[in-house]
């Protein structure tokens, strides 16, 4: 199973849904850098169960604990252990699951690829993994703010077909975002986005949505042409998260409507550099970095554990109506918000220590 992601900052988690703990081996971390578990938390509480009503009841504090590669609050340079224990497990939720693979889930995938699967909870395939992810992305996100002053914003733009509006990219903050509890820092947009969740919770079903995000102040020339580029790496990162059913950045798929002359961003001296005028290559010209915010979205699809009857088959054919048990998300975006930030904090991380290595 690929468990590790990145080249010099790799990541590489563990853990189940239901098992004792998950969390992440972080290799790469450079050395004498202040690092306490802190420094972590916040990201998890943003990312944690149980935060408001618009998410799943699961019971969990997700306290991290720093198990190596720290010594009197400064970084080693060796591998950084993460670890965050399950607490509130229930696995019996899922026993009557074991015969019946769940609709678009990835309960028949997995048995199908390895013979055997974590029938509670999904295992691997879990939200729950993601917490290794957020725990390591904190860490990388520590190092760009402190080296470069790279600031990672990401907020919910969509639920539904329902939009956020307009969001000011240079100025949007973490707590203009968090002022809502879908986070979405429109305030009319997010009344109305809560107000579906919640209907659609209390139908016992889901919805999907879409989260974007802004990183500001990277320096140029990051990104590793022709397969490793800064746009494709965050493609693979985004993508590579559960229920993630699409990626686009800068002006996306609309930039396919646009005429050439309209799309080009013009170039211009600024603050003794040059910018550009426009940002619709999202920050990133060829698979690199040119200096401007990069921004992207990234779509999620609903849920796909939902407690609606559903006609569906079992594992072995026999015609079935699955209602489902267990906590879940009715949306997953406004707790997805946080993972994103880390996703994109983890490709960056990667490809500073890439660019330093090529300079020494």
């Amino acid at each position: 199973m690929s468990s590790t992601f990145g080249t010099l900052f790799r990541v590489s988690t563990f853990g189940e849904s239901h098992c004792a703990a998950v969390g992440a081996v972080v290799d790469g971390v450079p050395a004498r850098m202040r690092l306490a578990e802190s420094d972590i938390q916040p990201q998890l509480d943003r990312r944690r169960p149980g935060q408001s009503e618009l998410s799943t009841p699961r019971e969990e504090k997700d306290l991290v604990t720093i198990l190596s590669g720290v010594e009197n609050g400064l970084t080693l340079g060796t591998p950084v252990c993460l670890l965050v224990h399950n607490r509130d497990q229930r696995p019996g939720d899922y026993r009557e699951m074991e015969a019946v693979p769940r609709p678009s889930h990835a309960d028949y995938s997995y048995q199908v690829k390895y013979g055997i699967r974590a029938s509670s909870g999904g295992g691997r395939s879990s939200a729950r993994e993601t917490i290794g992810r957020v725990a390591a992305g904190a860490i990388a996100e520590k190092y760009l703010a402190e080296r470069f002053g790279v600031e990672i914003v990401a907020w919910v733009d969509g639920v539904g077909e329902l939009e956020g509006g307009a969001v000011d990219l240079d100025r949007i903050s973490r707590q203009e975002v968090d002022a809502t509890l879908v986070r979405c820092p429109n305030r009319a947009a997010a009344e109305s986005m809560m107000q579906l969740i919640g209907s659609v919770r209390d139908r016992k079903d889901s919805v999907g949505g879409v989260v974007r995000c802004v990183c500001r102040n990277l320096p140029a020339g990051l990104g590793e042409p022709v397969f490793d580029k800064l746009d494709a790496l965050l493609a693979h990162a985004m993508l590579s998260l559960p229920a993630a059913k699409g990626f686009e950045i800068g002006s996306g798929f609309g930039g396919s409507r646009m005429l050439g002359s309209a799309h080009n961003d013009p170039f211009v001296q600024k603050e003794g550099r040059l910018g550009t005028v426009t940002n619709f290559s999202g920050g990133v010209q060829g698979g690199i970095s040119n200096g401007e915010p990069v921004h992207f979205r990234v779509a999620f699809k609903p849920p796909a554990t939902v407690s609606l009857p559903q006609q569906t088959a079992a594992f072995d054919g026999a015609e079935t109506v699955l209602e489902a048990k267990g906590r879940h998300d009715p949306c997953i975006v406004p707790r997805a918000v946080p993972i994103v930030e880390s996703m994109a904090a983890l490709v960056l991380m990667d490809l500073v220590l890439r660019q330093e290595y090529r300079t020494k």
